[in-house]
C-alpha cells in the first residue's frame, strides 16, 4: 500500500493508504517525489471547484518524480527515468482539438482536477504526458517546471517582445515567474504587490515592484514610459482591483492579458477598451513546447525557481501545508514530499 493525500470536502483533505493501479496499454506509473500546492489547489481546497471534482479523489498537478513501471506496449521509457507531467488530456476530436488548440479542448480532463492527480506515491498516467527531465535537475527545483511552463504560455500569449513595457499585476509564485520569463525576452517588467514579503521576493530576484497602497500607479506608470502607458499588462492577483490596475495602466492600443482564475463575474471599464482601443486576452494553460522550454528554462538556471520554494512538508503534512498557503504571509511556494521512503522514489 502506498500514501496519496485526498479531497474529501471543502477544506477537508485526508492522507490515507491508496492501491496503486498498475499501468495498463499506454500508461506508466511514477512515483511522484515532489507536488508542488498552487492556487488552484487552493480553489479546490475551498470547494470553487466541486462542480468538476469527483471526490474524494486525489490532488496535485505540479509535480517531479521517476519512471517506476511502464505498461505494455510503451517505449522510450524505463523505470528509473527523472520525469514531469504535463497533466492534459484531450479528445482529439472537438472543435478547439481540430483547430490545433488541444490545451483547450472542448472536453478536456486536467488530470489532478477532472481525474486522479499526482500528491500521492504512486500515480498512473498515459504515458504521452510524461516530459522528460535532464538527470542534472534537482527534483525539488524541476516541481516548478509545470508553473514555469504556465508563465512562458502566458507571455507567447501575449506576444510580448524586446523592449516592451511590462507591468504584472499580483506578485505570487507565477507572477513573479511570468515577469522572470518576460524578462527573459529583453521586456522591462514592473510588479504591483501589495504583501511585503512577495514584493521583497520579486525585488530579491532583480524585479522592480510597487506597493499599490504607497505607489500613485498611474503616475509611476506615466513616468517610466514617457506618458505612454504599459505595451503589455498580466492580470494574475485574481482580484476585482487587479482588474483596475492592469486596465488603467495600459498604453493606447496595449494589451491584457488575464491569467487569474475570477471565481465571479467583475465590473470592468469598458470605455477604457474603446477609447484606447485595448485588447483583452485570456491565457490558460500551456502547448507541450511551453512545457519544454519551462524545462530548458528551469534546468540552465536561467530563472532561480528554487528561491521561490518556501518550504518542503510530508506527505502526512499536506493539509497543513494547504492551511499555511491560505494564510499568505511569508509564504510563496510550498512543496509536498511525496517520497517518505517508497522505494524508487527518491530524488
Amino acid at each position: 500500500m502506498t500514501l496519496a493525500v485526498r479531497y474529501m470536502a471543502a477544506r477537508t483533505l485526508d492522507t490515507a493508504p491508496a492501491e496503486p493501479s498498475p499501468p495498463g496499454p499506454g500508461e506508466v506509473e511514477v512515483a511522484p517525489a515532489y507536488v508542488g500546492i498552487c492556487g488552484t489547489d487552493l480553489h479546490i481546497f475551498h470547494g470553487d471547484m466541486d462542480a468538476r471534482v469527483n471526490a474524494p479523489t486525489v490532488v496535485g498537478h505540479e509535480m517531479s518524480g521517476r519512471v517506476a513501471r511502464v505498461g505494455p506496449d510503451v517505449t522510450g521509457w524505463h523505470p528509473g527515468d527523472a520525469v514531469t507531467v504535463m497533466p492534459l488530456r484531450w479528445d482529439g476530436t472537438c472543435p478547439a482539438c481540430r483547430a490545433g488548440h488541444q490545451h483547450i479542448c472542448q472536453h478536456l480532463d486536467f488530470i489532478g482536477i477532472d481525474s486522479p492527480g499526482a500528491m500521492q506515491q504512486r500515480w498512473t498516467v498515459p504515458a504521452d504526458t510524461l516530459v522528460r527531465l535532464p538527470e542534472t535537475l534537482p527534483l525539488e527545483r524541476a516541481a516548478l517546471v509545470e508553473p514555469t511552463a504556465v508563465a512562458v504560455h502566458d507571455v507567447g500569449r501575449a506576444e510580448v517582445r524586446r523592449g516592451e513595457r511590462v507591468v504584472v499585476v499580483g506578485g505570487g509564485p507565477v507572477g513573479v515567474l511570468i515577469a522572470l520569463v518576460a524578462r527573459t525576452v529583453g521586456a522591462d517588467v514592473r510588479v504591483v504587490e501589495p504583501g511585503d514579503h512577495r514584493r521583497r521576493m520579486a525585488e530579491e530576484l532583480g524585479l522592480t515592484a510597487w506597493d499599490p497602497a504607497t505607489v500613485d500607479l498611474p503616475a509611476a506608470v506615466g513616468e517610466w514610459t514617457g506618458g505612454a502607458g504599459a505595451d503589455v499588462a498580466f492580470e494574475v492577483s485574481g482580484a476585482a482591483a487587479g482588474m483596475d490596475t492592469a486596465v488603467e495602466v495600459l498604453k493606447v492600443r496595449g494589451r491584457l492579458c488575464l491569467v487569474a482564475i475570477h471565481p465571479r463575474r467583475r465590473e470592468i471599464d469598458l470605455h477604457r477598451f474603446f477609447w484606447r482601443e485595448l485588447s483583452l486576452l485570456g491565457a490558460r494553460l500551456y502547448a507541450r513546447g511551453d512545457f519544454e522550454r519551462a524545462v530548458d528554462l528551469v534546468a540552465d538556471g536561467t530563472l532561480p525557481c528554487e528561491r521561490l520554494i518556501s518550504k518542503v512538508v510530508p506527505l502526512t503534512e499536506a493539509a497543513a501545508a494547504f492551511a499555511a498557503l491560505e494564510g499568505g504571509g511569508d509564504v510563496m511556494k510550498i512543496l509536498v514530499d511525496c517520497t517518505g521512503g517508497t522505494p524508487g522514489a527518491a530524488a
